[in-house]
């Protein structure tokens, strides 16, 4: 029980506020933007060159991506967060988002480890690294050097995608919830979260979770269908979006209703309400989850990569 305590959901306000303090103190030791080789933290100055990185796989690239097309380019964001980009010959070859995640974009092997322990010897702390999985495991392999034991290291997470028309009907069911359905839908998404990640979403209070969730709810970022009794079937969130993909995050079906063939309905519903809003529809599942990637298949998922997440 002390593990779980100790870890601190990356929703929380301590934590932006605790990122925003080592993102100030971090820059210090980043390399000058007048230099021609080493770490920059990128700033608007960098807009275009970022741009063209994050295009070469917009897929992978989306949550970087997102952020960008929301804020109108580079600026910090509320949970503390900057892009340190690493240079070669005075061009920008790879980049890294750093706030309470680690999130690469482009970065080699190489580049990984050099910016592993970059990362560790500023004394940083993060909760999760995730993404395309060369860069991550590398990244890890010099910056466990400086952390605690992960809670978790996931190596292998195929990257699906589909464009087009699902190959199965959708549910007519699924919809987007509403604010006066809270009460039901945070149950389902903290059921999703232990079973997904190992630990309870409620750890160090209950109320900003729920503010989380109240906040997709609010975004229309997230979709349910009920049951005659008001309780939830299945659920999932448009997690991340940009102009073009949409990344679905948080696919739960109630235990109850597992085994009787519904998810592929389910997730097909899901993908058209995503490709309202862009073309490419992803996600990223854990290698071992053979069920669902087998409901994955079935809908017209297809693998364009792999990601890989280690839990701190």
């Amino acid at each position: 029980m002390a593990r779980l305590l100790a870890r601190v959901a990356p929703w929380l306000p301590s934590v932006r506020s605790h990122a925003e303090q080592l993102t100030t103190a971090g820059r210090s030791g980043m390399a000058s933007p007048a230099e021609p080789d080493g770490f920059v933290t990128l700033d608007k100055e960098h807009n275009e060159a970022l741009a063209r990185l994050v295009e070469r796989d917009p897929t992978a690239n989306v949550f970087i991506t997102s952020h960008l097309e929301a804020s109108r380019g580079l600026s910090p964001s509320y949970e503390g967060g900057e892009v340190i980009g690493i240079f070669a010959g005075g061009e920008l070859v790879s980049a890294c988002w750093a706030g309470v995640n680690l999130v690469p974009i482009g970065v080699s092997a190489a580049d990984g480890a050099a910016l592993g322990t970059h990362l560790g010897q500023s004394g940083r702390k993060f909760s999760s690294i995730f993404g395309p999985a060369e860069a991550v495991l590398a990244i890890w392999s010099t910056l466990q050097q400086f952390s605690p034991e992960p809670f978790d290291v996931r190596p292998t997470q195929p990257l699906l995608a589909i464009t087009g028309h699902p190959l199965v009907e959708p549910a007519a069911g699924l919809r987007f919830t509403r604010e006066d359905e809270l009460d039901v839908i945070v149950p389902a998404c903290a059921a999703m979260f232990e079973e997904e990640v190992g630990y309870s979403p409620f750890v160090g209070g209950g109320e900003h979770y729920r503010r989380r969730v109240a906040s997709l709810v609010r975004r229309q970022a997230s979709l349910a269908d009920f049951d005659d009794d008001g309780q939830v079937i299945f659920k999932a969130e448009l997690g991340t979006v940009s102009r073009t993909t949409v990344q679905i995050q948080g696919v739960w079906m109630n235990p109850a209703y597992r085994g009787q063939g519904l998810s592929a309905s389910y997730l097909a519903a899901v993908v058209l309400a995503a490709q309202r809003r862009a073309p490419v529809v992803s996600l990223y599942v854990n290698s071992f989850n053979t069920r669902a990637l087998a409901a994955y298949n079935t809908v017209g998922f297809r693998e364009v990569g792999t990601f890989a997440t280690v839990l701190l």
